[in-house]
């Protein structure tokens, strides 16, 4: 790998692994560099998310105070988020690599419509947390919220991109308490996706890694995620939202062009 490559993938990842922690959709920041680097969709995919594992840990850590107080709940959904994730990655190391190449440039158009609207959804929320009459406290929506939270954990298997907005939605929605404790909530959740992936991607696709690019992204995402729970909240989320944005559109460009040739 040219040294200019390395350069570019490792900043990605720090990139990546900041706002990850803080907003999630770190994935439309990594994901276009490697695509535009020449990388094969699947093993970008892949590696990409075995990188961001390290990212993951170093935000849920950062985010431990939030969830304090909630592991019974934690406990509820993570095996949800799991199974979920398990059933992404088994989607994607059985289903034809074509079929990615079709899937993936509607995932990120999905992913950055969640992250135009995120504020509207976080306004929505809000407005919910302020009229606590408005909360959904019925057994049925229990259960809504474990099937919400593992179809997000099977779109976070597959593509990994922007399943941390889609969670804190679901969750802020779905569960009594401040966006912070979506947030953090979502942290842990996205990490047992991220890794439940990554031991399918290890034992049934190891052919298919980069290993080059998952010590990159690995090492950035996780300078990226303790900066991110630190100060990361400090950064202005419109700008973020508008770089993503914008790299989402690289990435798509490049994959309509794979698929033209």
């Amino acid at each position: 790998m040219e040294l200019l490559n390395g350069v570019l993938i490792f900043f990605a990842g720090l990139w990546a692994g900041t706002i990850n922690s803080v907003v999630g959709s770190g994935t439309l920041v990594t994901f276009p560099v490697l695509i535009a680097l020449g990388f094969a969709p699947v093993t970008a995919s892949i590696s990409n998310a075995m990188g961001l594992v390290a990212g993951s840990a170093a935000g849920a850590w950062g985010y431990r105070r939030e969830v304090q107080g909630r592991g019974r709940q934690l406990l509820k959904l993570l095996p949800a988020s799991l199974l979920g994730g398990m059933t992404g990655a088994w989607l994607l190391l059985h289903l034809p690599e074509k079929v990615f190449s079709y899937a993936a440039p509607a995932l990120i158009v999905l992913a950055l419509l969640m992250v135009v609207f995120q504020p509207r959804l976080q306004n929505w929320v809000r407005n919910r947390e302020e009229n606590p009459e408005h909360a959904i406290r019925d057994k049925r929506h229990g259960v809504i919220l474990v099937v919400l939270v593992y179809l997000a954990g099977v779109y976070g298997g597959y593509f990994v991109a922007a399943q941390g907005i889609l969670l804190v939605g679901i969750l802020g929605v779905f569960m009594t308490g401040t966006i912070q404790n979506a947030n953090a909530m979502k942290n842990f959740l996205v990490l047992g996706v991220n890794v439940v992936a990554a031991c399918s991607y290890l034992l049934f696709a190891s052919g298919r890694i980069n290993w080059t690019v998952v010590g990159l992204i690995a090492v950035s995402s996780l300078i990226g995620g303790v900066v991110g729970s630190k100060v990361g909240r400090r950064l202005s989320p419109a700008v973020l939202r508008g770089v993503i944005f914008a790299l989402g559109l690289v990435a798509l460009g490049f994959m309509i062009a794979n698929l033209l040739k």
